[in-house]
C-alpha cells in the first residue's frame, strides 16, 4: 500500500502509549492498531483531526505517500 501511516513515530516521540491515545481520541484501541498498522482502508477526518489534536502534529506527520515497487 503507497499511504504508509507513521502513528507510531509520533507515538515514540510524544511517549504516549497506545491506550492513552486511543482514549484521548475516543477510539477503541483495536480500531486504533488497525489504523496504525496500515490495515485501514479509510480514515474519518474527524479521527485525523484528533489524533492531530491530541498528538500536536499535522496530518502529514501521520500519512505519508510512497510510491509502489514496479
Amino acid at each position: 500500500m503507497p499511504i504508509i501511516v507513521d502513528i507510531d513515530v509520533m507515538l515514540a516521540k510524544r511517549k504516549m502509549p497506545v491506550g492513552v491515545l486511543a482514549e484521548r481520541v475516543g477510539i477503541t484501541p483495536a480500531n486504533l492498531a488497525v489504523l496504525k498498522n496500515g490495515r485501514a482502508k479509510a480514515v474519518r477526518f474527524t479521527t485525523l483531526e484528533a489524533l492531530c489534536e491530541v498528538l500536536e502534529c499535522q496530518p502529514g506527520d501521520l500519512l505519508r505517500w510512497e510510491a509502489e515497487d514496479r
